[in-house]
């Protein structure tokens, strides 16, 4: 029997590893930057962090949950980390720490939705969450931020979009009223839109059919909505933004299905990915932390795809990096020859040159074949008649050249080149 990787994930092969190592490097530099620390929380959770932090009528919690079933336990697999962050942060007391905790994390999260192209049941988020500060700039440097890393990456081209979905007042309002208006068109949206009416209206903004998003947009919904505190705080993340210097646009139909946001939202999108065009998105959350358990406390934060990252910067680019260069490849000729090329090769690593040795059979040909394959920059060959005179045959790949070169100087010939 053949067995394949459940559908709606995917094995990350070495030959692309490498491009997910760049991206988490280049992450973690840039967070680095701006004073963020690196958590880790379990994969697994229990099921109510989730409906009690996303909204019980949300997609995510209503179909979307992968379900752990332990005895009297229902745990899920982590459908996105903000809810995690915020328990971990109210379970340690991190509250007790001054000033404002930053913290980003890399991994996988999981949705049971229908796999496409930059969607996927186990997917990789890179992200942050800013806690303890209601400071409208914290929004500004949020959005700076994640912009800075989509840029450190050679991503050009992406679009930022920002609003302001004010406080749970002025969500309430809006929400009565959003809904008072689709409700009168109700039979002319899409099924999963006339649910969502009634469920969770401000996803009814977020549908990407072509007649849902029509209907929106004759509404003309686009009038101020929010308080004039709420106003204030994001003219002054505009502010910020523009002292920033970021180009944003602003959006009044943009929203965040999620029930914990209020005030500042932002999306992130890129022409390049299709339908599913959003590289990442964020916003505050200022009522998560006291709702559970915790002190009141503001906070920000976003996610970025990995895989919609990869898939903006372009095949072009991923296939240039595919793999890692071997400095060394070492091919012995007979079983004397192989002892001193095993010391050889502990020579190199110890002297931090990454190198190896071939461990098959066959003609001298399909040998250097295989150094081909492994992109090596040298080849380093030891039969007998070198074993006599304590050197080595060493080709470099790329010239086409070879020498011999005694083995008690091959690091040296290998890192000078």
């Amino acid at each position: 029997m053949l067995f394949k990787s459940p559908r709606g994930t995917k094995d990350i092969l070495p030959q692309e590893s490498g491009n997910w190592q760049r991206i988490e490097e280049k992450a973690r530099a840039v967070f680095s930057l701006f004073a963020y620390e690196e958590i880790r929380t379990p994969i697994i959770e229990e099921s109510k962090l989730f409906s009690r932090s996303l909204g019980d009528l949300t997609d995510i919690v209503q179909k979307q949950m992968f379900l752990i079933k332990k005895e009297t336990d229902t745990f899920v697999l982590r459908p996105e980390a903000t809810a995690s962050i915020v328990r971990s942060y109210v379970e340690n007391t991190l509250y007790n720490v001054a000033g404002v905790s930053k913290f980003y994390y890399m991994g996988p999260m999981f949705r049971a939705e229908r796999p496409q192209k930059g969607r996927l049941r186990q997917f990789h988020h890179i992200g942050c969450e800013a806690i303890g500060s209601y400071s409208p700039y914290l929004d500004s440097e949020s959005v700076y931020l994640a912009s800075k890393i989509i840029s450190a990456l050679g991503i050009s081209g992406h679009d930022i979009i920002v609003n302001s979905l004010g406080c749970i007042n002025d969500k309430k309002s809006f929400a009565l009223n959003l809904r008072e208006k689709l409700l009168v068109h109700k039979k002319s949206f899409c099924e999963d839109c006339q649910s969502r009416i009634a469920k969770n209206v401000f996803r009814v903004l977020d549908c990407k059919n072509r007649q849902c998003k029509d209907i929106v947009l004759s509404l003309n919904l686009g009038a101020s909505r929010i308080c004039g505190d709420c106003q204030k705080h994001f003219d002054q993340v505009k502010a910020g933004l523009d002292l920033f210097g970021v180009n944003y646009q602003v959006n009044p139909l943009l929203v965040r299905g999620l029930d914990y946001y209020t005030r500042t939202v932002f999306e992130i999108t890129h022409k390049n990915l299709g339908s599913q065009d959003a590289l990442g998105a964020g916003g505050r959350y200022d009522n998560l932390v006291e709702e559970l358990g915790g002190p009141a406390r503001g906070a920000v934060g976003f996610a970025l795809g990995v895989e919609r990252l990869l898939l903006a910067r372009g095949e072009s680019q991923v296939q240039e990096e595919q793999g890692s260069v071997l400095h060394c490849y070492i091919i012995p000729l007979g079983d004397e020859a192989l002892k001193t090329c095993l010391k050889v090769l502990q020579l190199l690593r110890d002297n931090g040159i990454r190198s190896d040795l071939d461990y098959l059979d066959g003609s001298l040909k399909s040998r250097m074949g295989r150094a081909d394959k492994n992109r090596t920059k040298f080849c380093l060959i030891i039969g007998d008649n070198e074993l006599a005179k304590g050197t080595g045959i060493l080709k470099n790949m790329s010239a086409r050249t070879q020498e011999e070169v005694k083995l008690s100087e091959i690091v040296k010939k290998i890192g000078e080149t």
